[in-house]
């Protein structure tokens, strides 16, 4: 199986660059290839409003890769139908980064496309995804209205026209992402999550939860099956994820072992005030110096739960504490009842609210 490196922390610039050196990322691209990265820009919005990929994210890649010895280097996105991508660079800050570096931005929508055959039907895609040399996919962990999350897998529906976008919704969003994946294998090398604060439940942003987390990895399928245990879902929820694998973009599994952390989650800046949703969902937790990553699973866990009935205490102002009632992750081992973990994923939490 695969590795996932995972980072956490409150600088995306910083943090893409350790995420990239700690994986030593140059040795899996193919060496002096042309370099695609292809965000996650729905729309014209910041980052902040857990929709889009932080410009730190670019920067930090193509710091990386100039840094050794890749010289062709692009940015391509295809904002969804309706959206215009140039004004979802620029809400985003890509211009700034694009003209630092001297990168080009490429808009998809404008591109010409090329039929191809997927595992569900033919398909038009962009030529400028199909002729790159590799892909580096730059999504955001998010939630999403019609097929519960968003993360790898999904991030490629960018790469298509409009017309296949319209296609791929009438046909129930499913089975084309998975065809799709499973197509542009071959191009995309690297995938870098950016979970730092990604919406709760809507690709358009709206209700961020700052985790203060990223993620990397080479299989896509696996980062999403990961994502969803993260965000307190069974991939059998996401069934792009299921046919994805089945349709040879990847492998589903992961275990503990295969999860790399290059720090721990007390490095990660504390949790900003929340938003109205999330106040609504937290009104009987108890936070004393909890950190973004934990609290973000436990926000995650509430979504999904529909609140809490009972006392939840977290964070670091906890230790040895005792508190009757739940405690989430390691802080809170003096509670009547923990959530251990450092952090706890969402899927534990979930699994304990539950009970």
């Amino acid at each position: 199986m695969s590795q996932i490196y995972e980072i956490f922390g409150a600088d995306a610039h910083a943090m893409t660059r350790a995420l990239l050196e700690g994986a030593d990322a140059a040795r899996l691209l193919p060496a002096g290839a042309d370099v695609a990265l292809k965000p996650n820009l729905v729309l014209d919005a910041a980052p902040e409003t857990g929709a889009t990929t932080h410009a730190g994210v670019l920067s930090g890649t193509i710091e990386y890769l100039l840094d050794h010895g890749f010289r062709d280097i692009c940015v391509m996105e295809g904002s969804w139908v309706g959206a215009d991508t140039g004004r979802a660079f620029r809400a985003a800050g890509y211009e700034a980064v694009a003209e630092r570096y001297g990168v080009p931005l490429y808009d998809l929508k404008r591109d010409k496309t090329r039929r191809v055959d997927t595992p569900l039907r033919p398909m038009d895609i962009c030529r400028r995804a199909l002729d790159a040399g590799c892909i580096i996919n730059l999504p955001v962990l998010k939630g999403h209205c019609q097929t519960a999350m968003t993360c790898a897998l999904k991030n490629c529906k960018g790469c298509l026209p409009d017309r296949e976008k319209r296609r791929f919704h009438a046909e129930g969003l499913m089975e084309p992402i998975a065809a799709l994946a499973a197509a542009l294998r071959p191009k995309v090398r690297l995938t870098l999550v950016d979970s730092i604060c990604g919406d709760l439940s809507f690709e358009e942003g709206g209700t961020p939860v700052p985790t203060g987390r990223m993620l990397l990895g080479t299989d896509p399928v696996q980062l999403d099956a990961y994502g969803c245990h993260l965000m307190g879902l069974d991939p059998a929820q996401v069934p792009c994820i299921g046919l994805a694998e089945a349709w040879g973009a990847g492998c589903a599994a992961w275990s503990e072992g295969d999860i790399v952390r290059l720090n721990r989650p007390t490095e990660a800046s504390e949790y900003p005030a929340p938003s109205g949703t999330v106040a609504s969902l937290t009104r009987r937790v108890q936070a004393r110096e909890a950190c973004s990553a934990c609290y973000a699973s436990l926000v995650r866990a509430l979504y999904r739960a529909h609140g809490a009935g009972r006392d939840i205490a977290i964070g670091q102002g906890w230790k040895g504490v005792p508190f009757d009632g739940l405690g989430v992750g390691a802080c809170c081992s003096c509670a009547r009842e923990q959530v251990p973990g450092c952090p706890p994923s969402a899927e534990e939490i979930l699994r304990v609210l539950a009970r």
